[in-house]
């Protein structure tokens, strides 16, 4: 497996994981500080809409990675 295809499957992970932490909403990790900022400034559905945006890009960046090998 080359670098970047590697690269590419770990970012669709990272993605599938995004999403499942705003799914799931765990406590420990949503009152982190860092999401607790992001939720003060976006508001709580604008972080989600947020995360599911950043989890769609890392996906498709990952999936677009493995395809040009």
């Amino acid at each position: 497996m080359k670098g970047w295809a590697l690269l590419g499957l770990i970012l669709i992970v990272y993605g599938i994981a995004v999403i499942g932490i705003t799914v799931k909403k765990p406590k420990s990790i949503w009152d982190m500080a860092k999401i607790r900022m992001f939720r003060k400034v976006l508001g709580e559905q604008g972080t989600v809409v947020f995360f599911y945006i950043f989890a769609a890009v890392a996906i498709g960046v990952g999936a677009w990675l493995m395809i040009s090998q």
